[in-house]
């Protein structure tokens, strides 16, 4: 096969980034905004030796999955990857993602359990990170194209609430009016970088973050009376003067009105800033947890250790439940943020360190702390072996992994299974459940209880 090549295709798989995947005289053959069963006309855009991605030229039979997508940018946005099918067959495919990494990547047969879906399929995101750009003098926000960053004018996304559409129209507006300078990555000019805005349920507070290649910016009571307007209760600009893709910065200043929002997950009270992490699926978050308090079975008498605790979103919620909980986050804002949620919901019984898991973990050995449940919320790369291996030595009676990379999540799991930590299972199924905090991308979270061979499960 060569560039430019046109053929016939048969999609039979996808990838774990939303590709549609055929073989080719056992070749295999990628290629975007397809679906599973789609028989398609592709046309070679690259050939290398072991693959090749090709573009859909014409769907020559459609699969039963596919639907017809409601954005008008989706075939050119990098936000979402499923609009073209229904949410049960994107159900299917974060099901089998998850089976497949435990399969090829773990060397682990599990027969997971059932994906949980969202009940909200649309407008369900918390936070938006919305890029600035300029075209034809105009000045634009959206999403980055796939796999590249030219942005996508996207004036209302599906994926968040209609405040928040309205809001980035106020900002874009006065920046115009105002001749409010735009970033550009090439040269590192210009001061209006991202719209960063983050919401509590039903959009109760709404928090608007300007991030800029400055310290300040003009005629700021302008905008605040727009955004006010449309539901804002507080502006803050977060000053980021490097050159970099990453999006905030390290200081923020509130300028109007209250510089964190105050949202409640599973009956306790979190106070957020733009710097917080916090789930973008409120409902999806509450089910996540609750499940993971389920594998975790707490009672009065357990020590439970927080890993990667961050504002303390998972122990806090499950602190009233146990003897004592212990947070861990490298993070210093992350702590402090923990300390002050736990006084605000009245929890006594917490302690929050700030350093690097594994050292800290350590820490608590010598100390001679032994945890009953350890709790690991780890980002998207996983768990770094020696962090494994302490948590293994610390002997906990359980371990509850929650994770937002099926593929990390699997390598990491055969680690704690040679070190005699398994997954145990119930009628036939394992304790491992995906639930989809991210409808229409690729992203899926898992929840996985490991349990120790010497210990009941």
């Amino acid at each position: 096969m060569k560039k430019n090549d046109e053929f016939e295709l048969e999609i039979t798989g996808m990838t774990a980034e939303g590709s549609g995947v055929g073989h080719i005289d056992g070749m295999a053959v990628f290629a975007d905004l397809t679906a599973v069963g789609d028989t398609i006309l592709a046309h070679a855009i690259k050939v290398k030796k072991n693959y090749t991605v090709a573009k859909a030229m014409e769907i020559i039979k459609p699969s039963p999955d596919r639907v017809e997508p409601d954005c008008p940018v989706f075939r050119r946005c990098g936000g979402c990857a499923y609009r073209h099918i229904s949410y049960e067959a994107e159900l299917k495919i974060k099901q089998q993602r998850v089976e497949d990494a435990f399969h090829r990547i773990a060397g682990l047969p599990l027969n997971i359990r059932d994906i949980i879906g969202s009940e909200e399929t649309q407008g369900y995101r918390n936070k938006a990170q919305l890029p600035v750009g300029e075209e034809q003098g105009k000045i634009k926000t959206g999403f980055f194209s796939r796999r590249s960053h030219n942005i996508i004018g996207c004036e209302s996304c599906l994926l968040q609430p209609e405040a928040f559409s309205d809001i980035a129209e106020q900002v874009r507006n006065w920046a115009e009016e105002n001749h409010i300078s735009v970033y550009d990555e090439n040269s590192h000019k210009g001061l209006l970088r991202h719209i960063y805005i983050r919401a509590a349920k039903d959009c109760r507070e709404i928090l608007v973050c300007l991030v800029i290649n400055g310290s300040n910016i003009p005629r700021a009571e302008k905008l605040w009376e727009r955004i006010s307007a449309k539901g804002a209760t507080g502006l803050v600009i977060n000053a980021n003067k490097e050159k970099t893709n990453v999006i905030l910065g390290t200081k923020n200043k509130t300028l109007f009105g209250k510089g964190s929002i105050t949202d409640t997950l599973c009956g306790t009270e979190f106070e957020i800033s733009p710097l917080s992490f916090y789930q973008v699926n409120r409902a999806q978050a509450e089910r996540l947890y609750s499940l993971a308090a389920e594998y975790a079975d707490l009672d009065e008498n357990t020590v439970l250790l927080d890993m990667y605790c961050g504002v303390g979103t998972i122990g806090l919620t499950m602190a009233k439940k146990v003897k004592q909980l212990i947070g861990v986050e490298i993070i210093p804002d992350a702590i402090e943020d923990a300390k002050k949620n736990a006084e605000r919901n009245g929890i006594t019984n917490a302690r929050f360190i700030c350093g690097d898991a594994s050292l800290a973990a350590a820490e608590l050995e010598k100390e001679g702390i032994k945890p009953d449940v350890i709790i690991l919320d780890p980002p998207r790369k996983g768990c770094d072996e020696a962090l494994i291996k302490t948590v293994a030595k610390m002997s906990p009676k359980r371990v509850v992994y929650v994770s937002c990379d099926p593929a990390t999540l699997a390598r990491d799991c055969a680690v704690f299974a040679d070190l005699g930590y398994t997954v145990p299972e119930e009628n036939g199924k394992h304790f491992v459940t995906p639930v989809d905090l991210f409808p229409k991308t690729v992203h899926t979270e898992c929840v996985v209880k490991l349990c120790c061979a010497t210990h009941s499960n």
